[in-house]
Parts: structure tokens; sequence; C-alpha cells
């Protein structure tokens, strides 16, 4: 299923089933695991048995007359990884004015999936505008896959791992690339780099596992202005999410509604190939079998 938390009338939000050009309304009123995608997640299998029986009798209505959101407004937590090597040295390729093999990586990066906790406040969704960071002229993208977990654990195996995640979404990782950097070199970070408002782009729908597997093997494309960038294959993941959520878990309780992120594709942002975003551009990022989530910059700099 694709599912999608959206507004039919502005404040009040919903979560149906994705149907081409129409949305099948989960009634919140008819059964709580409906009242919200949280509320979903956290009935676990019961409530996604629940859902399916009731789409065939569910309203309708046309995706135009809605406003989608994020399909989970408001993680429960938000750690965001690096697991693409060719991402990896091309970022820093270019930064240190050198080629990318020429770039030696840390024998810790191999070993074990890196990550950083991001701002679980600072969602934003479909055709939302990302605001301009004040004093910011390096704004850019970043082409991800996303992760929602769906039954928590501690200690869980790789083995395991991909049983415990809900679905999957596209994620797009707006970085202030003069914030970032200014804040590596105190040796902590990312903070105003990635974690101002609307920095976090999800959507545009969560599709569940049963759809999708474990998130291998998926194009990715970003395009701005309707101009290709970037494109790549999530089968290129160093660490699966199997194995990241092992060592997230391990000595630590993953919960329903938290989000795990697989960082840049290879290629998947500006800084990789010297580009950055304009204000106003519109920002396209599409994943095989999810969609395309679509972002425009805020129209002047702050």
């Amino acid at each position: 299923m694709k599912l999608v938390t959206f507004e039919a009338t502005p404040g009040t939000q919903q979560i149906g089933i994705l149907e081409g050009e129409e949305i099948a309304i989960l009634d919140g009123a008819a059964n709580p695991a409906f009242a919200s995608m949280l509320a979903l997640i956290e009935a676990g299998d019961e409530g996604l048995d629940a859902a399916r029986a009731a789409q065939s009798g569910a309203k309708r209505i046309a995706l135009s007359e809605v406003r989608l959101r994020a399909p989970l407004p408001l993680p429960v937590q938000m750690r965001d990884c690096l697991t693409f090597e060719l991402h990896l040295r091309q970022a820093r390729a270019r930064l240190m004015g050198k080629e990318p093999d020429e770039i030696e990586l840390p024998q810790i990066w191999y070993d074990q999936p890196i990550y950083y906790k991001g701002n679980r406040f600072s969602v934003s969704g479909p055709e939302d505008e990302i605001i301009w960071p004040k004093g910011e002229t390096r704004l850019d993208f970043e082409l991800e896959l996303g992760a929602i977990i769906g039954k928590g654990g501690c200690d869980i195996p790789a083995s395991e791992g991909v049983n415990h995640i809900f679905g999957f979404l596209i994620f797009n990782d707006f970085s202030a690339r003069d914030h970032q950097m200014m804040e590596s070199a105190g040796g902590l970070g990312p903070a105003k780099g990635k974690d101002f408002r609307t920095a976090n782009a999800m959507g545009p729908c969560l599709v569940t596992r049963d759809e999708i597997g474990d998130g291998s093997g998926l194009t990715m494309i970003a395009r701005v202005n309707g101009e290709e960038w970037a494109r790549g294959n999530s089968s290129s993941m160093h660490h699966s999410f199997g194995r990241i959520i092992e060592h997230v878990s391990r000595d630590e309780v993953l919960h329903p509604g938290e989000f795990l992120g697989s960082g840049t594709v290879g290629g998947g942002c500006g800084l990789e190939i010297g580009r950055f975003l304009e204000p106003g551009d519109v920002v396209e990022l599409e994943i095989e079998g999810i969609g395309v989530l679509r972002n425009r910059i805020a129209p002047e700099r702050r």
C-alpha cells in the first residue's frame, strides 16, 4: 500500500491509501488505528490488515482536492546515515580539490554505519516551500531513501532488521553547506547546517514493505527545474538497512515511528557536482516504486 497523510481542510489531517489520482480515506472515527500515520504504524500488522480490509469500502477523494503532508509529519526520532561510498568520496574530493579515488576513507566507515540525529520537528512534505537559511550561499539537496520503523526492539540482528521496517519513503535532506562546513570544523554537528525549518522533506507517500522489499535495487533520480542532475541506485549502499538497524539497536531500543535515512546516493547532491540551488528552483526527487517528491525553494534569500 501507498499510505499518505493529507489535509482536505486546512489544519485537519487524515490518512489514506493512495490509488492513482484518488485517496481511499481511512476513517479514524471508525478505527483508532486510522487516527494518524503513527497510530497505524503502532498498530502493527493488525493495523495494516484493518487498512486493507477497509480499503474497498472506503470513501474516495480526488488527489487534486487535498494537500499532501509528510507521510509521518512528526517522526519519533530521526537518524540519517552515510552509506554510499561514491557520495562520500566525491563530496570530499570536491572540497579538497582531489580526485575521488585519491580520497582515503576511515576504516570505521566500512566497519559500521555512521549517522547523525536530525531535527524531527523540521519535517516538510510534498510541494512545501523550503526556506532559505539566513546568511547561506550554498543551499543543497540530497537524494535519499528513508525507512520507517514498524516494530521496535533492542539488539536486533541484521538478518531480522528488514522485518522491523514498516515502509519506505523519499527523503530530501536539504543542507546549508556554508553552515555545515563551519560547524564541522568544531568537531561536532551537523546542527544549523541540517536542522533549519523545513530542511527534512519527506514523501510523497509511505510505501509498505510488502510492496518494496528491503529497499535495495531502486533507481533514484534528482531533477532541478526539470533537468536531471543525478541518477543512482539504492543497491550501491555499503550498509543495508538490516545492518543499519542492527547497529542502531545495539544496546539501544528502537521504537515504532522512528526514521532512518540511507544517506545520499552517489552523485545525489549539488556539492558533488559543483552546482547549488537558487531561489525559486523546483527540486524533484524520484525513487522507483515510491513516486516523486517535489519542493520549491523560497523565492528570496534570507
